[in-house]
């Protein structure tokens, strides 16, 4: 699992089915990279989230066969990002 940030929607308007109505979202991580995931929950800008990757990110967002490589599991209610030593980069 891994912090980040959303900066945003991801409009893809051409997609492949198996995506369904589910968000894409742009992440940023303290780090300051980006990543896009999927939002089963619904995260709104500026939100800090969990988010999961690999195996864990197919079975998060529904299915082992969703394509899928990160989704958002949760919405942080308080984290303090600029405490030192809260994120390992």
């Amino acid at each position: 699992m891994k912090i980040f940030q959303v900066e945003g929607t991801l409009v893809a308007t051409a997609r492949i089915t198996q995506l369904e109505n589910n968000r894409l979202l742009v992440l940023r991580e303290k780090s300051g990279s980006r990543s896009v995931a999927v939002d089963p929950i619904g995260c709104k800008k500026g939100d800090w989230v969990i988010a999961v990757g690999s195996s864990a990110a197919k079975d998060a967002a529904g299915s082992s066969k969703y394509p899928s490589d990160l989704t958002i599991v949760g919405i942080i209610d308080y984290w303090d990002a600029d405490e030192p030593g809260e994120v390992a980069t």
